[in-house]
């Protein structure tokens, strides 16, 4: 029987992505490489748990969800989150930042200073600029004050990221351009908090980093895995949680979701293919050391 691997997600770091596996070993990502595996047969989702600690009933889960969490796990893991807003007393600096993801998509949020742009490649961010750094409260007020002045959200779906990633501006300066708009108005603007430090817009631009140059529309998305399935593919681009992958067969390029990954059981395949549940676009828009 083949020896099966659980996958904890995609970290992205200065090298690049890589996938990472239950044990701490990873799997690094390089355009054309062979992304392919099997979810386990008979297999059924269970529940990653929270905070680094097992799910104590090793819940199932649906194969639909990106946190593959059960319910209580999942409010342990908010309990404890920046992200929720239920942490008040944290004493890393924080770093007030615009994201953009395309045309009309610019976000504003806030990482810990520690983390550098890693947050912002999690997110698959194409463009962004920090704008100040300071205490976390000063960060989060800040953060508020932009979305209202600015009419910026906190928050973009990954659909509507995906959608538009086959066809961004062509140069950097197009690209920049929105950000660097938002960020002229956000420091012209009163109210900032006396501890928040402003920083000059200096413009990251990630269409390297992640692949997007080129990158071609995409025909579908993975929707789940499910038991028995099989995805295979080259990768040709990765963004945020997101791998765009050349599907065996010629099919095109199909997106998968790596959160969709985690809880399951999953074995390597000699031949790769498509045999998991798949959202359709209307537009084309030994033991081993590692699993692949």
């Amino acid at each position: 029987m083949a020896h099966a691997w659980r996958c904890s997600g995609l970290r992205w770091s200065a090298d690049g992505p890589a996938l990472r596996w239950d044990g701490g070993r990873s799997s690094a990502l390089t355009w054309g490489k062979r992304v392919a595996f099997g979810v386990a047969e008979g297999g059924v989702r269970t529940c990653v748990g929270a905070r680094g600690n097992a799910c104590p009933i090793r819940a199932g889960v649906s194969g639909r969800s990106t946190g593959a969490r059960c319910e209580e796990c999942a409010r342990l893991d908010r309990a404890h989150s920046v992200a929720a807003d239920t942490i008040a007393d944290d004493p890393r600096p924080y770093h007030v930042y615009l994201a953009w993801f395309g045309p009309g998509m610019t976000k504003v949020g806030i990482t810990a200073l520690e983390r550098g742009s890693a947050r912002l490649l999690e997110q698959g961010a194409v463009v962004f600029s920090w704008l100040g750094v300071g205490p976390l409260m000063a960060a989060r007020r800040t953060e508020e004050l932009l979305r209202a002045a600015l009419g910026v959200p906190d928050r973009i779906p990954y659909a509507d990221k995906r959608a538009v990633r086959a066809a961004l501006p062509g140069t950097a300066a197009e690209r920049a351009a929105e950000v660097e708009e938002l960020h002229a108005r956000a420091v012209g603007l009163g109210g900032w908090p006396d501890s928040l430090e402003r920083e000059p817009c200096q413009v990251v631009d990630h269409v390297g980093a992640f692949g997007l140059t080129g990158l071609a529309p995409a025909v579908c998305a993975v929707r789940e895995l499910a038991a028995g399935g099989v995805v295979g593919g080259e990768l040709v681009a990765a963004a945020g949680p997101d791998l765009h992958l050349a599907a065996e067969g010629g099919r095109g390029v199909v997106v998968l979701d790596t959160r969709l990954m985690t809880g399951w059981e999953l074995v390597p395949v000699g031949s790769g293919g498509l045999t998991v549940p798949v959202r359709e676009f209307k537009e084309a828009a030994g033991v081993q050391d590692g699993l692949f």
